[in-house]
C-alpha cells in the first residue's frame, strides 16, 4: 500500500554510503531512513518512491524535481486525484514486477 505522510524539507542523505537511501523528516521531527526504490513518471511528472526501514509495508511517493546533478527536491502529492493516479501507476509497475524503476 502506497501513502503520503507530511513531512518539512527536502530529504537528506542518510548516514551510510550508499545513495539509495535517505532520512525523511517530518513535521511532529521523527525522521525515517528510507530506501529510494526509484523514480518514474506519471502524466509527464516525475514521482520518486520510498520504503521506510521501520519494518513498516508502507510505500511513501512524493513529486520529484531534479535541482542540479547532485540534489533534488522531493514534494508533497497535495492533490487527492494526482496521488490516486500516481499510486495506481506505482501498483501496476511493482505488480508487472518492472525492479529497475527510473533511478535518479
Amino acid at each position: 500500500m502506497s501513502e503520503n505522510k507530511g513531512r518539512t524539507g527536502a530529504g537528506a542523505p542518510a548516514d551510510n554510503d550508499d545513495d539509495n537511501y535517505l532520512t525523511l523528516e517530518f513535521e511532529d521531527g521523527k525522521e525515517i531512513e528510507c530506501e529510494i526504490m526509484g523514480v518514474f513518471e506519471v502524466e509527464g511528472k516525475e514521482y520518486i518512491a520510498l520504503l521506510p526501514n521501520d519494518g513498516s509495508e508502507d510505500i511513501y511517493l512524493y513529486g520529484y524535481r531534479e535541482v542540479n546533478e547532485d540534489e533534488f527536491e522531493m514534494l508533497d502529492i497535495e492533490d487527492d486525484g494526482e496521488f490516486e493516479k500516481v499510486a495506481a501507476e506505482f501498483d501496476r509497475l511493482m505488480s508487472e514486477d518492472v525492479v529497475d524503476l527510473e533511478e535518479e
